[in-house]
């Protein structure tokens, strides 16, 4: 069994390398040594989510739900020291994993001995024997556990779980130990490094391992999946979603041949898995929505005739006057969890349908799209509420611009302009599907510090620190801050928001956890030394926030390096 010491020293040595080439090399080795351990494809699942500071695959339902306090609250008890001081120690450091490192050394030694050695039974298992060393498989375990956690008693619960893992490692172990639990392990390394090392460490082809996890969203079964020469096996799967095709800005001067003209809904994106009777909804992020949407689940089950289908479309909500309502009220049906049959009635929903994916045990990802429309169009019983949206096939640049002016004149954001020759590739960005919009250039960008407001904004975050991402090392470099054109009401609730999600405070200054997306308006990209992108916004404003979009999802260091050339972006 490989210890969790062995994989915090490889975080230790991948933190202080800069080439992505090392810190790919590092992990494949690291990837390597567990195959050979007693339990390789069990701690190969586990150390691929860890090393990306993530504790299960993106899909899963489950979630550890540990803020700061909590954690704060489990190393206190494990190093003796108050809950004060460890809060102390996160101004002073910076890094709740430093401070967790620092407690630990600086901690009552006999207040640990007791820690390790309390009976944990009551939290369930009991603390190891006397120089028993601690596995990645017993931290994830009891992360599990506290993930499973639930009613009365399950905050003590898992600070109790935690406690024993604080108390049975090193101060080392316990500084990326603390990372994981508020998943944000920051050593750089991102899906695109553990996709290279699965393809090093078992001899395996890159683009195999990709699409291997665009099917099945998690490099954890990917790896092991690896390690057996399987990849070729790996098939989409009723229940597990899949990355969604993407598009890239385009225009109407790109249409040289034939396209497929499609609107562009205002709405939120959603993949669907009907088998039989059962139907499961993912958002954009993956997340299964499907509670929150109860009457798109009656409608796909009496109007879909298929066994068995994954579909790919976009909800809509729609006021009286037949406009789309904006894209807020969608997302209050998306995150409703209780009285959601009065929210159904109050903000009612309209599924349009583009693509399939998955029919009746057969994938459809390598057909064109002339086919998967086709087998679309034969499975769906026209409903009021419930279409397949409509498509125009045409090579003239006038037939797809009068398409465009339909959709802006009923609310919606633009058209789609699809090759109908191309495949569906599931998580990529090209030019076989274009979105033309009204000219007005946004970024995604994640949001992960923030500054406190000054005189009566005082109680209020005013300002957000704000990053794109680097898909090949994980990382959120930063390229502005924004301020501007937010209410009093909406600073109140993004205050909100965002306390769940602070990591540290020094003075005014806030870090946050890399969790929410902002869609940002800017006059102009420039060069800048003072940001880690290189790059700045020139006066930049809030749009709106993107809750359905991941951080990973937020526009890349590569778009904006185009977008500040003059290219037109991704």
């Amino acid at each position: 069994m490989t210890s969790f010491k062995e994989f915090a020293d490889a975080c230790e040595t991948i933190e202080g390398i800069a080439s992505s080439l090392e810190m790919t090399t590092v992990v494949s080795s690291l990837l390597r040594r567990i195959s050979e351990s007693g339990d390789p494809d069990t701690e190969l699942a586990i150390v691929s989510r860890f090393i990306m500071g993530r504790v299960f695959p993106d899909w899963s339902d489950f979630e550890l739900g540990v803020g700061p306090s909590l954690l704060y609250d489990a190393i206190s008890r494990a190093s003796g020291l108050q809950v004060l001081r460890i809060k102390q120690l996160v101004r002073e450091t910076g890094d709740v994993g430093e401070t967790a490192k620092v407690a630990l050394e600086k901690g009552d030694e006999a207040s640990k001995a007791q820690t390790t050695f309390l009976d944990f039974a009551g939290a369930g298992g009991t603390a190891p024997e006397a120089g028993q060393t601690i596995t990645i498989a017993d931290v994830f375990e009891r992360m599990n556990s506290i993930a499973h956690a639930s009613g009365k008693g399950s905050q003590q619960t898992k600070v109790k779980h935690l406690q024993y893992l604080f108390g049975t490692t090193s101060p080392v172990e316990s500084k990326y130990l603390a990372r994981i639990v508020l998943e944000e392990l920051r050593i750089g390394v991102g899906e695109g490094i553990v996709r290279d090392a699965i393809a090093e460490a078992f001899g395996e082809d890159v683009g195999a391992v990709e699409r291997a996890y665009m099917l099945i969203n998690d490099l954890g079964e990917v790896c092991v999946t690896a390690l057996h020469h399987d990849l070729d096996a790996v098939a989409i799967r009723i229940g597990r979603p899949i990355k969604l095709m993407l598009a890239q800005l385009g225009s109407f001067n790109d249409i040289t041949t034939v396209y497929a003209i499609e609107w562009k809904f205002d709405g939120t994106r959603v993949q669907i898995h009907k088998d039989r009777d059962h139907v499961r909804i993912f958002s954009r992020r993956l997340e299964d929505v499907t509670n929150s949407l109860p009457d798109i689940v009656k409608l796909v089950k009496s109007k879909i005739t298929a066994n068995q289908a994954i579909l790919d479309g976009e909800v809509v909500a729609v006021g009286d006057d037949g406009k789309p309502l904006a894209f807020q009220e969608i997302l209050k049906r998306f995150r409703r969890k209780y009285d959601i049959s009065a929210m159904v009635q109050k903000i009612p929903l309209y599924l349009n349908l583009f693509d399939i994916m998955y029919l009746d045990r057969v994938s459809l990802i390598d057909e064109d799209l002339y086919t998967r429309r086709a087998r679309l169009e034969g499975i769906v019983e026209p409903h009021e509420k419930f279409s397949v949206a409509e498509q125009v096939l045409t090579d003239d640049p006038a037939v797809a611009h009068a398409v465009y002016r339909a959709a802006l004149d009923a609310g919606h954001e633009g058209v789609m302009l699809k090759n109908p020759d191309s495949v569906y590739s599931p998580g990529k960005r090209g030019k076989n599907w274009l979105k033309v919009k009204p000219i007005m250039e946004t970024l995604d960008l994640i949001v992960v510090g923030a500054d406190w407001g000054e005189g009566r904004r005082a109680n209020l975050i005013g300002s957000y620190l704000l990053a794109c991402y680097d898909a090949d090392t994980g990382e959120f470099l930063e390229i502005g801050r924004v301020g501007t054109g937010i209410t009093d009401e909406q600073l109140s609730e993004l205050t909100e928001l965002f306390s769940q999600y602070i990591i540290s405070e020094v003075g005014s200054a806030i870090e946050l956890k890399p969790a929410v997306v902002f869609e940002i308006a800017y006059e102009e990209l420039q060069k800048s030394k003072h940001y880690a992108s290189g790059y700045a916004l020139r006066f930049p404003r809030l749009v709106r926030v993107r809750f359905d979009k991941t951080p990973e999802d937020a526009d890349s260091v590569e778009r904006v390096e185009r977008l500040a050339g003059g290219g037109r972006g991704l």
